[in-house]
């Protein structure tokens, strides 16, 4: 595709333009969880999904639902789009829908932890296995496929190790084998566009950058029409009937705060980049796909949409846990930010994932994959001053003592 023509999904966004019910510039919110009917026929077919643009009840869809929907659906250049409660509320149907009783699923090693369990202690419940395997070897990806495969599931940057999953070459492997590809994009919305290199799901879970003020939760699953009213069908459809419904008021305000998504995506991106670069000149062990030394920077930069930077995400590996929970306390003490779970709030927050967010794999298989106890992830804030900000969290290594001469 020429570079006149690139998909841009900032500009998806703004194209998307709904009028409110009395002509505002934000569409009503329907407080509704019922909807009448003028005709009982027009129920009935509505039940039976034939009559477009009517709504029947909210655990099936709503018109402020709709809206966001549509919204993301543009953004992530999908057919269709069905929003959920949360980011497991996501997951969980897109993953119970594709694969069954005797299925098997191959999964990147290196996930949020949340989607881990599901995979590895909740799913053998109905006999449906997983194979988890390092996402960044395409060797080894298709190796673990097997008959009954069903999809492979990555993230494009992966929580919290900092991962990039080749979408275009996992698409290759899954067409090859007639299953589905499934990429959670939570890390990196807008700097990737996942269906435009293969994927056939992409989740996000709408809590962290996209809605961006921690205030709610919500979670989005973007792919075709016939994916997404597979989901919504009221017989067997895993969306519908487990029910991880968003209600109609977060749903508005998150439609709110996509609108900025572009502008605090690229500052983000900035933040992230200065600190990244100046903590690897001072030495420190740092991670972040915009430094050459990340070992998929080269990949990251060629599937990139490069108008928004490399994302918000970093990590330092302090390597022990003692060290790393003196730092965090005492960067919360300087105002840095918040000692915090989540990620894309306008303030920074950090979190030790192996006791945290990634708590749920078992200490040997962290071990196996790197994750060390020492390790921090670190969502970068908006911060006005980072040259600031930067002071404070090299001099806090500092009072930790990272750069005594055992710990570098």
């Amino acid at each position: 595709m020429d570079k006149k023509n690139k998909f841009n999904p900032a500009q998806a966004i703004q194209d998307v333009q709904f009028f409110g019910e009395f002509g505002g510039v934000n569409p009503s919110i329907s407080d509704s969880a019922t909807y009448t009917f003028l005709k009982a026929k027009t129920m009935l077919d509505t039940f039976e999904g034939n009559t477009d643009g009517c709504y029947l009840y909210s655990r099936h869809t709503s018109p402020s639902n709709h809206y966001l929907a549509l919204a993301l659906s543009q953004m992530e250049n999908t057919e269709s789009a069905n929003v959920a409660a949360s980011g497991m509320g996501a997951i969980t149907p897109v993953i119970l829908q594709l694969a069954g009783a005797g299925d098997h699923i191959v999964s990147a090693r290196t996930i949020y932890g949340g989607t881990y369990a599901f995979l590895k202690n909740y799913l053998p419940k109905f006999n449906i296995n997983t194979s988890f395997v390092d996402i960044t070897d395409l060797e080894k990806v298709e190796a673990a496929i097997q008959p009954n495969t069903k999809l492979i599931y990555a993230e494009v940057l992966s929580n919290p190790l900092l991962e990039v999953a080749d979408i275009e070459g996992l698409s290759r492997i899954a067409k090859k084998h007639n299953i589905k590809l499934v990429v959670d994009n939570t890390f990196t919305p807008l700097i990737f566009t996942p269906a435009n290199s293969g994927a056939d799901v992409v989740i996000h879970s709408l809590t962290k950058f996209i809605n961006g003020m921690n205030d709610t939760v919500g979670g989005v699953i973007c792919s075709t029409n016939e994916f997404i009213n597979d989901l919504k069908n009221v017989n067997d459809g895993s969306s519908m009937l487990l029910g991880p419904v968003m209600d109609s008021l977060r749903s508005a305000q998150i439609l709110k705060n996509l609108r900025t998504l572009p502008i605090r995506m690229l500052k983000h991106s900035q933040n992230a980049q200065y600190l990244a670069e100046q903590l690897e000149k001072d030495g420190v062990k740092v991670k972040y796909p915009g430094l050459a030394s990340h070992p998929q920077h080269e990949l990251f930069t060629r599937m990139m949409n490069p108008e928004f930077g490399y994302g918000g995400m970093i990590t330092l590996d302090l390597q022990t846990g003692e060290k790393a929970t003196r730092f965090m306390e005492k960067l919360q003490e300087k105002g840095v930010g918040y000692l915090a779970v989540s990620l894309g709030f306008y303030k920074t927050l950090f979190n030790a994932p192996g006791k945290g967010t990634s708590s749920e794999v078992p200490p040997e298989e962290q071990e196996a994959m790197g994750l060390s106890e020492g390790l921090i992830r670190m969502s970068v804030g908006l911060d006005f001053d980072i040259e600031k900000t930067y002071q404070k969290i090299k001099q806090t290594l500092q009072e930790v003592g990272y750069f005594d001469k055992q710990m570098i």
